[in-house]
């Protein structure tokens, strides 16, 4: 059994930074790094990508709505063109600093309200497919497991992986719970832990005020702007670990071969 973890990371801006990029770069195996959008600046992308680069953590795209103030966690009502725009542009600019890192961008993974969005609408599932096919046909995706962005993705003949959400509780419906909801969170990274291995063995979700879902996955995110999240993190890694999962990135290294 093998499983990748990833986190949001270069989500700082000038002088100020959120979060210990470096540190969680030590754990995780794939990162998604922000593109300017809701968050990140031309120094920020560089400088994750090289630290990615250096701790041989796969680097993915995070674009998400063009909202600092709202942390791009608040929907911006574009049309599916402009979020096409959007996103083609965020990502492109994270592969030309990926240039100046000696890096390479393999995925893209939507952020916050983005994300959401594209889970469920179809129209904008298949926008934002459009911008990564038309950047690269060689980008995979990074969806939410069970969203229209997988189907989206497929049908535009793109690699696509799932993932779920180690610190983040489920809805009976497959989606997260929003965040100004109790239970959207998960603090305790023991608790986090156990509820990952037992998914992995199951297949099946816990959810609130539901009965399990399943889901499938290939990716385990924990959010690099959270409280505790390198403790998370390594907890988390460390369960995974001691039930016998090896943690792997879902692609390879660029250089490693075929993904």
């Amino acid at each position: 059994m093998r499983i990748d973890l990833n986190s949001d990371l270069g989500e700082g801006y000038g002088p100020w930074r959120m979060g210990d990029d470096a540190a969680i770069l030590s754990v995780v195996t794939s990162a998604n790094i922000a593109c300017g959008g809701h968050a990140g600046d031309p120094s920020t992308m560089v400088e994750t990508l090289a630290m990615a680069r250096a701790k041989g953590v796969v680097a993915g795209a995070h674009p998400g709505f063009a909202d600092r103030e709202g942390f791009g966690r608040r929907l911006v009502p574009l049309t599916a063109t402009e979020v096409e725009r959007l996103v083609a542009t965020q990502v492109g600019a994270l592969m030309g600093a990926a240039a100046l890192a000696g890096a390479s961008v393999r995925y893209v993974k939507p952020h916050g309200a983005l994300a959401n969005w594209a889970a469920d609408e179809r129209p904008v599932a298949d926008a934002v497919a459009r911008a990564v096919r038309a950047i690269s046909p060689d980008l995979a995706i990074l969806a939410i497991s069970g969203t229209e962005l997988e189907h989206a993705g497929r049908q535009a003949g793109l690699a696509v992986f799932s993932e779920i959400f180690a610190d983040r509780g489920y809805l009976a419906t497959g989606r997260l719970v929003p965040r100004s909801r109790e239970g959207a969170m998960i603090h305790d990274p023991a608790l986090a832990a156990a509820r990952l291995v037992g998914f992995l063995s199951s297949g099946l979700m816990p959810t609130v005020g539901g009965a399990p879902i399943r889901l499938a996955a290939h990716s385990i995110c924990v959010h690099g702007d959270s409280d505790g999240a390198l403790a998370m993190a390594r907890q988390v890694r460390a369960g995974l670990e001691g039930a016998g999962v090896a943690v792997e990135p879902f692609l390879p290294p660029a250089g490693a071969g075929a993904s």
